[in-house]
C-alpha cells in the first residue's frame, strides 16, 4: 500500500496565486469580451534589457559551435556569473561575499522552499505574517509543524507579527526561534528594514545561536541610500545568515529562471552533540544532488545585467515599475484609501476602506472594476483587510486600472 506525506493534508486549501488565477479565469470565460487588468501575480510585462538578450544570444550561438559547446556545467553556477554577482551585488556596497559562498539556481521561490531539507525538524521556525506563502506552505510540507488552527496559524510555527503598529518590521517573540525567515524589502507590504532594525535581528541570532533565512529578492527597487541591499551589510551577518536573491523582478528573468542563494563559510549549525557543523558545506551537498545548474545561456545572459550597459538598462526598466508604484500609490491616496509601500518596494499594501474582508475586496475589483490584485489575507492572518498591487504592470493599464477603482 501505498502511502502519501500526511504533512501535504495540512496544507489549508490551495496554494494563494493559483486560486487568483483560478477565480480570474472563471470570470473571464462568463464575461466575454471585458478586458480584466491583472496587478496581482507580480509577474514581470517589460522585456529582458537588449544588452541581457545580446548574451543571451552569444550564448546559444556558443552552444551551436563544437569548440564553444557546454554540456553540464558547475551545479553551484559558472565562476564568472558567480564572481560578478559577488563583485557587483555585494562588494561594492562593503558586503565581503565570496563567489565560492554563491550557489547559482532557477529561483529564490525553490531555494526559500528547498533551505528546510539541510536542518532538523527539531527546529522552531518562525516566520512574518503577512508573508509570501511559501515559507509557511513549505515548513508545513517539510514536518515542522501540526495542523492549522482556527485563527489560522499552523502548530509549531512561531508568527512574528506585521502590522502598521509596527512599521511592518517585526519584534522579537516570546519564544525564541532557532531559524528565521525574515524578507526585506517585504513581499506583501512593501516596507522595508533600517540598518539599526536588521542589526537587532543579526545580535539576536548570534545571541541565541539562530539563523537568518533573508530574502531580499527585491532589493534592487530600494531608493532611500539609507537602507541596506544584503544583511550582509550588518556586521557579523556573515555568521548567522542566508541570503536569498533574484533575478526575475530584478532584470526580468521570470521567464528564464535565474537565482542564487549565498551561504556564508563561516556560517555554522549544530548536531545533537552540539558539535558545529558548516552549513555551506551541507547545501553544497543537497545542491549537486538534486540540481543540475541553470542553463550555460542563461548564465551568460545573467552576467551581463553587470555590465556597464546592462545596469543602465536594468535600471531603466526597474525605474519605470516604480513610477507606476508612485502613481499607484498617488491615486488610490487620492481614493482616501491607506497606502503603505510603493516607495522602496515594487508592492503596494492598501488597507481596505470600512474594514472590508480582504477576498470580498478582491471580488468587487474583479466583478467592478475587472482589475486583479491579491488579497491581504492569503499572505496570512494579519494581512485580513488588505491588499496588495504590483507595480509590474503596463503603465496605460496602470493608469485604466487606477481610473476604473476611481469610478467605483
Amino acid at each position: 500500500m501505498a502511502l502519501v506525506n500526511e504533512h501535504y493534508l495540512k496544507l489549508a486549501a490551495g496554494y494563494l496565486f493559483p486560486e487568483i488565477g483560478r477565480r480570474v479565469n472563471d470570470f473571464v470565460k462568463s464575461h466575454p469580451g471585458k478586458k480584466v487588468i491583472r496587478m496581482g501575480i507580480g509577474d514581470v510585462t517589460q522585456p529582458l534589457a537588449p544588452a541581457v538578450i545580446k548574451a543571451f544570444h552569444e550564448g546559444v550561438d556558443e552552444m551551436a559551435r563544437k569548440e564553444t559547446f557546454k554540456g553540464y556545467g558547475p551545479e553551484q553556477g559558472y565562476e564568472f556569473l558567480r564572481e560578478a554577482i559577488a563583485e557587483h551585488a555585494f562588494r561594492s556596497r562593503g558586503a565581503s561575499v565570496s563567489a565560492e559562498d554563491i550557489f547559482v539556481s532557477d529561483g529564490s521561490k525553490c531555494d526559500t522552499g528547498n533551505i528546510q531539507e539541510i536542518f532538523g525538524n527539531e527546529n522552531r521556525i518562525a516566520i512574518c505574517d503577512p508573508v509570501y506563502p511559501v515559507y509557511a506552505d513549505t515548513t508545513v510540507m517539510s514536518g515542522k509543524t501540526g495542523k492549522i488552527g482556527k485563527n489560522g496559524y499552523y502548530e509549531g510555527i512561531i508568527y512574528l507579527p506585521l502590522t502598521a503598529g509596527n512599521h511592518f518590521v517585526p519584534e522579537f517573540p516570546s519564544q525564541v526561534p532557532d531559524l528565521i525567515f525574515l524578507c526585506y524589502p517585504n513581499n506583501p507590504t512593501g516596507a522595508v528594514a533600517s540598518l539599526e532594525e536588521l542589526k537587532k535581528w543579526v545580535d539576536y541570532a548570534l545571541e541565541h545561536k539562530s539563523i537568518l533565512f533573508f530574502d531580499a529578492a527585491y532589493e534592487a527597487f530600494i531608493r532611500d541610500e539609507t537602507i541596506p541591499h544584503s544583511i550582509y551589510e550588518i556586521e557579523n551577518a556573515e555568521k548567522v545568515a542566508i541570503e536569498f536573491r533574484s533575478f526575475s523582478k530584478t532584470a526580468g528573468f521570470t521567464g528564464t529562471r535565474l537565482a542564487y542563494t549565498v551561504i556564508p563559510s563561516e556560517l555554522m549549525a549544530y548536531d545533537k552533540a552540539g558539535n558545529a557543523v558548516q552549513v555551506k558545506k551541507l547545501w553544497n551537498r543537497r545542491h549537486t544532488t538534486k540540481f543540475n545548474g541553470v542553463s550555460y545561456p542563461v548564465q551568460k545572459a545573467a552576467a551581463a545585467v553587470y555590465t556597464d550597459q546592462g545596469k543602465k538598462e536594468v535600471q531603466a526598466t526597474i525605474n519605470y515599475y516604480m513610477e507606476n508604484a508612485t502613481l499607484i500609490r498617488e491615486r488610490l491616496s487620492h481614493c482616501g484609501y491607506t497606502v503603505y509601500g510603493g516607495e522602496n518596494a515594487p508592492y503596494i499594501w492598501v488597507k481596505t476602506k470600512d474594514n472590508m474582508p480582504s477576498w470580498e475586496f478582491f471580488n468587487l475589483l474583479l466583478h467592478k472594476a475587472h482589475v486583479v490584485g491579491t488579497p491581504g489575507s492569503g499572505f496570512g492572518p494579519s494581512g485580513e483587510g488588505y491588499f496588495r498591487f504590483s507595480a509590474f504592470a503596463d503603465r496605460d493599464n496602470v493608469l485604466e486600472a487606477m481610473e476604473r477603482i476611481e469610478n467605483l
